[in-house]
């Protein structure tokens, strides 16, 4: 009687295949808000490839569309990849419940509304409202991840039950970058919500949301800087601040920076 065995040009196979898909996921993954952007020459040396390697799985995901092309030559993230992360944020409880919330704001402050999840290592756009009765309107792409001196960031980054973690992404930046970025996260712990011009010209207005376990999203308003103030005073930051308090209360959450009214027992 004889033993059957399965041909080693088949095992040898599967574990290409296996081994593909490692490389695959090593390469995506070195994606995050400090690096939107790598060349096969980068991949090559952050992963061990030799550059032939790095360079036909680069050109492999951008035939796929996972990866495009960027003018200086290098990779970014593609539109399936972005695709893709949407379509699965988009499955998230917050944002089934959110579209009301936001629309309500974007009448009531007249701006466009953007909500956020926290992704690997940042915020990742997952549903935009734009103001309908605007002429000019500004807006963010869906998917869009967002880097860490952005307003919703920075409320992530206050709030986040993994502070280890944040701290951590916060020493990847520059010494004065990461001071200046710290301070304006002590700054959201103190008020409960945070307005910064992440993009010269461009305001966003953000408070957090959270579910019973804890910040799920973001929400905020974003605008010129000529429409939309960044002060503590202005009326749209309360618009903002009631819609993210009542987007937590419809999630069964408990609306942290309302702590900051009540007395110490």
């Amino acid at each position: 009687m004889t033993k059957s065995t399965r041909p080693s040009d088949a095992v040898r196979a599967d574990q290409a295949d296996i081994q593909a898909v490692s490389r695959v996921s090593q390469i995506l993954s070195l994606f995050n808000p400090a690096t939107p952007e790598v060349t096969a020459g980068e991949v090559a040396e952050r992963l061990g490839f030799n550059r032939t390697t790095a360079y036909r799985y680069c050109t492999s995901l951008v035939a796929a569309g996972l990866l495009e092309r960027s003018a200086d030559g290098g990779y970014v993230p593609g539109g399936l990849l972005l695709q893709l992360g949407a379509f699965a944020i988009g499955h998230r409880r917050v944002v089934n419940l959110a579209p009301r919330h936001m629309q309500a704001l974007s009448r009531v402050a007249r701006t466009s509304v953007v909500l956020s999840l926290w992704g690997l290592t940042g915020p990742v756009v997952s549903r935009v409202e734009e103001d309908v009765s605007a002429i000019v309107v500004v807006s963010v792409r869906v998917g869009s991840h967002l880097p860490l001196d952005t307003a919703q960031s920075k409320v992530f980054l206050a709030y986040h039950p993994d502070q280890l973690s944040m701290e951590r992404l916060m020493a990847t930046l520059p010494a004065a970058a990461r001071d200046e970025l710290r301070a304006d996260v002590e700054r959201v712990r103190a008020v409960g919500h945070c307005s910064a011009m992440g993009t010269p010209g461009v305001v966003a207005v953000a408070a957090p949301v959270f579910d019973e376990y804890g910040i799920c999203a973001t929400i905020a308003i974003v605008g010129p800087d000529n429409t939309l103030s960044m002060s503590d005073d202005a009326p749209e930051l309360r618009f903002v601040v009631d819609a993210a308090r009542d987007l937590t209360r419809e999630l069964g959450g408990h609306y942290r920076p309302d702590d900051l009214s009540r007395p110490a027992v």
